[in-house]
């Protein structure tokens, strides 16, 4: 077989092949070599014409993932496969100007002495003049440009640099597109809006795409898959929804979105015992009964019942429109948070009577460590 096939991988589907991945900085301590790795044991999978997102807070080892896969960062094992090709493990790693994949950074990385024309043609290499200027006319009706053309960076605001320097990434036409943080010096409703923009752009073309982002409206605004990263490990990647209603580690559950966990009792396999009441899962535990356990309670969760006996006196509140978030302590000195309709207007002191109705059921052992 030829070097060519060697490196052919047998996954079909997985256009995006990333398996035990391990990346540091340093050398390794010979007591514990895990203690140095920013990227510890990863993988996933990312489909043909799929948008993902690596999501989690800052030191996490997101950005060291992005750049392993697009080549600036060695692995120190594992491998990754892009569309059935070793690009990276054992003996190979191929170079990242090999690797068709197109890059956004986070500070847009335009040529200041280039108008945004220019900047786009950068990206497309050896093609002749013709081709090149035809290409970067569509590229500019693309991200809506037009008129911008001639225009240098610093002529153009946040938002419009960022679509340059999306223009800029797609030339070449890559087959993957990977994004560092690519809104996050925008304003809110800007990275919102640009964020459903860049996706609407990147299904039109069927361009597959992993952004990282610590900020989680725009990873869910933004993903088809979501991975939450955590001291270089991912805690679980699957579709948003799964991701909020079915968390699989007790950090993603606290991680994404709001909520707070109180105790109780698995009394049945899907029956919990809590100081709400008898709460029914929709699916079973696999624990012991009378297994001590922990309830994570959205906001949404909670549902303003007069007629109910569990209340709590408003301590806090903070308006938001539509809804008002409210922080109840409970008479047993617990406290949650409850997002109720904006039209009741609860003051501090006030008792608010409610009842828990919640779809889906997170919980997880006691013991479970809180990571």
């Amino acid at each position: 077989m030829g070097e060519a096939d060697d490196n052919k991988h047998t996954f079909q589907d997985n256009f995006l092949a990333v398996s035990d991945l391990v990346c540091r900085y340093h050398e390794s301590s010979p007591k514990n070599p895990a203690d140095e790795n920013i990227v510890d044991q990863l993988s996933f999978n990312l489909n043909k014409n799929e948008i993902g997102c690596l999501l989690g807070s800052s030191g996490c080892g997101k950005t060291t993932l992005l750049r392993a896969i697009a080549g600036f960062q060695p692995a120190i094992s594992g491998s990754i496969y892009l569309d059935g090709v070793l690009l990276s493990g054992g003996k190979t790693h191929a170079p990242p100007e090999e690797r068709k994949i197109g890059m956004v950074f986070q500070d847009y990385a335009l040529f200041p002495h280039l108008n945004v024309i220019e900047n786009i043609i950068f990206g497309l290499g050896k093609l002749d003049k013709y081709s090149r200027q035809q290409k970067s006319e569509e590229l500019v009706a693309l991200v809506k440009l037009e008129g911008f053309e001639k225009r240098l960076p610093h002529e153009l605001s946040g938002g419009q640099q960022q679509r340059v320097a999306l223009a800029r990434a797609l030339a070449p036409a890559p087959k993957l597109l990977l994004l560092d943080e690519p809104f996050s010096s925008l304003d809110t409703d800007l990275r919102r809006s640009l964020a459903l923009e860049v996706r609407s752009i990147l299904k039109a073309k069927n361009i597959s795409a992993i952004m990282v982002t610590h900020d989680q409206e725009e990873a869910f605004a933004f993903a088809d898959k979501i991975g939450v990263i955590h001291r270089g490990k991912l805690e679980h990647w699957d579709v948003p929804f799964n991701l909020y209603h079915q968390p699989q580690s007790r950090f993603v559950a606290n991680f994404i979105g709001q909520g707070v966990f109180i105790p109780g009792f698995l009394r049945a396999s899907n029956s919990i015992e809590t100081e709400l009441g008898v709460l029914q899962s929709k699916h079973d535990f696999s624990w012991k009964n009378n297994s001590a356990v922990e309830v994570l309670i959205r906001p949404d969760d909670i549902v303003e019942d007069k007629n109910s006996q569990f209340h709590g006196e408003v301590i806090n509140k903070i308006f938001a429109g539509t809804s008002t978030l409210y922080t109840l302590q409970l008479e047993t000195g617990s406290k949650i948070e409850a997002a109720l309709a904006s039209h009741d207007d609860f003051d501090i002191g006030e008792k608010i009577n409610f009842k828990v109705e919640a779809d889906h059921i997170i919980a997880f052992p006691l013991n479970e460590e809180s990571k």
